[in-house]
């Protein structure tokens, strides 16, 4: 047995790159900035921020692009997925996401934000169930 979940409450560190790929499924991409305080050796206050990178698919693609953007406090559970990829040098590289099947809204919209929705909602496929992955090709994928 295994279980392959993530949970994170942060920030919408960009606004949200919503596309479709040939087949006309909708893929949202974005980041989510989440932070933690620590005291250091000397007892000042640090805060660390960690970046993640945010996929979700279909349906809630399509509600991500609608109602999220830069700045937006939310709620996500998903699996985390690593891809790798060699670069132009011939590098192994390796990028590490997050695959949302589910996303909330946390607390007050941001001030001067055009994005909308309820305070506490959630988008998925129909059920409520998460967005099934896509296909192992990545040439479906548009970025």
């Amino acid at each position: 047995m295994s279980v392959n979940k993530a949970i994170l409450i942060g920030n919408i560190g960009r606004d949200i790159e919503l596309r479709h790929t040939p087949s006309g499924l909708a893929v949202a991409k974005f980041s989510l900035a989440t932070s933690e305080n620590r005291k250091d050796k000397n007892g000042q206050r640090q805060e660390q921020t960690e970046w993640h990178n945010i996929v979700a698919f279909d349906k809630l693609a399509e509600f991500c692009g609608k109602y999220l953007g830069k700045g937006r406090s939310i709620y996500v559970e998903g699996s985390i997925r690593t891809r790798t990829y060699d670069d132009d040098k011939g590098n192994r590289r390796y990028f590490t996401e997050i695959i949302a099947q589910t996303i909330r809204f946390v607390g007050p919209k941001p001030q001067g934000t055009e994005t909308g929705g309820g305070v506490s909602s959630s988008a998925g496929s129909s059920g409520g169930e998460a967005p099934e992955f896509p296909p192992e090709s990545e040439d479906d994928i548009p970025f």
